[in-house]
């Protein structure tokens, strides 16, 4: 068995685990004016530090495209703030992305000696001592909860500018971790991208849209997996009774699958709530796809006995071909940090995540090999 530490080992943010791309700018589209596209790819070229020269080339040529074409002011306006917001969110996250982060969501109503408050701190108290950050939304109820479990310094806010409610709770007002946005799907983004995990308390309207929103875009392979908590204070119903309308209707109708209650867990106790995020990397760290080949990394290789039975057991998930145990495959050479990490790698039909999800499951509880 190897001596590593996942949260030693920074995972590239690319939350959806798209394909990686061979170095080429073919996919860059033009301005329509030859020698405007020659000279945005010699300055791509010139200022490139990390070998992105063709993604630059191509952001500054839509956004050229954008300037001479039907798209208003307001569009145009949009689009840069939009840009703007993900380049400050990036910024602000890059130096902590070795600590793994979980999510917190809740209403902005709970005042601090209701039971769901409290919850929430003592549930961001224990994520802290297990060396996980916490991200609200950096209002007051449960968002305030949850910096105030975490601390200043394990905490990031992610404030949106409200007519009504804007501005940034005491745990995290004037920090460098706190971003102000002007568009919610731009937060949301960052939520969904920068978390490793994602817990919500009671709620509003805003609890749902978080909580369906990472349901939907991990249930369609548009976002990678990871543990969903809905958390209750001990003995409440709240996510009881939405896990009830969830079976009763969109199960009994047909309109989800199965293997889609894989994808969270219900629970009002905390103890549930924080293993169910731990064990999630106990020996899983992160996958991505490569073409069709989805490619699984791993804290140590599993038992050749415990991998036959996996096979088995998870022949379903496989496309065409077997799944083995591997080293990096070519294509990732360039993720320099992750390469030391034995693989699973297979070929996958991107579908069924909930079934992925059991997979990643069973992973964690297989034998690993003898060091």
């Amino acid at each position: 068995m190897t001596n590593r530490n996942h949260r030693d080992v920074p995972q590239e943010k690319d939350f959806t685990g798209g394909m990686i791309h061979a170095a080429s700018c073919s996919y860059v589209g033009t301005t329509g004016e030859k020698h405007l596209d020659d000279k945005i790819m010699e300055l791509s070229r010139e200022m490139d530090r990390d070998g992105n020269y063709c993604l630059l080339a191509e952001m500054l040529t839509t956004a050229v495209r954008a300037s001479r074409s039907s798209v208003t002011q307001g569009d145009f306006k949009l689009m840069n703030r939009a840009l703007k917001e993900m380049r400050i969110s990036s910024e602000v996250f890059h130096p902590y992305r070795h600590l793994k982060k979980v999510g917190i969501f809740g209403s902005a109503r709970t005042k601090p000696e209701e039971a769901e408050y409290i919850t929430t701190v003592k549930f961001a108290e224990r994520m802290r001592e297990e060396g996980f950050m916490t991200i609200t939304g950096a209002g007051p109820g449960i968002m305030a909860a949850g910096n105030e479990g975490a601390g200043r310094d394990f905490s990031f806010g992610l404030n949106i500018s409200l007519p009504f409610e804007s501005s940034a709770n005491a745990f995290i007002a004037k920090d460098e971790k706190l971003i102000d946005y002007n568009y919610f799907f731009t937060r949301k983004l960052s939520f969904v991208k920068e978390a490793d995990a994602a817990v919500a308390l009671p709620g509003g309207f805003g609890t749902m849209d978080e909580i369906f929103e990472a349901l939907t875009l991990i249930q369609t392979g548009k976002a990678l997996i990871y543990p969903i908590v809905l958390l209750d204070a001990p003995g409440g119903k709240y996510w009881k009774f939405w896990n009830q309308f969830i079976e009763e209707h969109l199960m009994r109708l047909g309109l989800i699958s199965e293997t889609d209650f894989s994808l969270f867990k219900v629970t009002d106790d905390i103890d549930v709530a924080v293993k169910e995020i731990v064990d999630f990397y106990k020996n899983f760290h992160s996958y991505r796809y490569i073409g069709d080949k989805l490619v699984i990394r791993l804290q140590d290789a599993i038992d050749e006995s415990a991998f036959v039975e996996l096979k088995k057991e998870f022949a379903d998930i496989i496309k065409t071909g077997e799944m083995v145990q591997s080293g990096p495959l070519k294509e990732e050479m360039n993720e320099v940090e992750l390469i030391e990490m034995p693989r699973i790698t297979f070929r996958h039909g991107r579908y069924d995540f909930g079934r992925l999800r059991q997979f990643i499951d069973a992973i964690n509880k297989a034998k690993i090999a003898s060091s």
